[in-house]
């Protein structure tokens, strides 16, 4: 299958996961291993240089592109200081921008993130935005440089699956970078009916990280999302309004 590309790096996993909620950190090299993903986010919140013991970096394979997100920011000033923070830290010039005033249903800002994600382009950052799906929103986006655009399913956490399914559908088919679907998805199921729909990627954190099992449950996703491109690949079949025979009747038993 053709490899997922963002900013020139190519991707063979087209799962992200995120590093929250694990019931403990040790676990997250697993994870890595057994859903095969290539992207890792973290908040930087959590990396802790003085701590061997609480440094989330620790725990990251050295394979994998950190993708530190801004976490706690309430607006894109304090997105772009998190932005700047992480990368003079040694994590790379990726970021995922979460800029999130709302505190009960915890849905991005759309304006400020849009504002962020053009200051840190003009500073040489891989930007990937989260943000409420919205197509002239989305558009903004891409002006501003941004390398995807990552809407999400459903509120951050909940694992209600894919609530948004029809406004991500029309950011895949008008967008020309890639969406990557992020927040809600809590089966593989659901992140398989994200690939089908022809999104380039989905980013999973608590389905996986709350799993009695999270090991075999990143597993689980890999082969969601491996299903479900290659259902996009080779398009889907037609969906009819009436019952239609697989086999012909005519000139049975004569």
């Amino acid at each position: 299958m053709r490899k997922l590309i963002i900013s020139g790096k190519k991707l063979d996993s087209r799962l992200f996961i995120g590093t929250g909620k694990f019931p403990n950190k040790q676990i997250i090299p697993s994870v890595v291993e057994a859903c095969e993903t290539q992207v890792v986010t973290m908040a930087l919140r959590r990396v802790d240089l003085k701590s061997k013991e609480e440094n989330i970096l620790d725990y990251i394979p050295e394979t994998c592109i950190l993708l530190p997100n801004t976490s706690g920011a309430r607006n894109a000033q304090e997105a772009v200081r998190i932005a700047r923070l992480a990368k003079a830290m040694g994590c790379g010039n990726w970021v995922k921008i979460e800029v999130i005033a709302d505190s009960k249903y915890l849905l991005p800002d759309n304006l400020e993130t849009i504002k962020a994600t053009e200051v840190l382009v003009k500073e040489g950052f891989v930007v990937l935005p989260y943000m409420s799906p919205d197509l002239m929103d989305a558009k903004r986006l891409v002006s501003a440089g941004a390398s995807t655009v990552m809407p999400l399913g459903a509120p951050i956490g909940s694992n209600k699956g894919i609530r948004t399914k029809e406004i991500i559908q029309i950011l895949i088919d008008e967008i020309n970078i890639p969406v990557v679907v992020d927040a809600g998805i809590g089966k593989p199921s659901e992140a398989a009916e994200a690939m089908e729909m022809g999104a380039a990627a989905v980013l999973v954190n608590t389905a996986i990280a709350t799993a009695e099992d999270p090991v075999e449950m990143a597993r689980a996703f890999s082969y969601g999302v491996k299903a479900g491109r290659i259902a996009y690949l080779s398009k889907l079949g037609r969906v009819l309004d009436k019952a239609e025979a697989s086999s012909p009747l005519t000139g049975f038993l004569g």
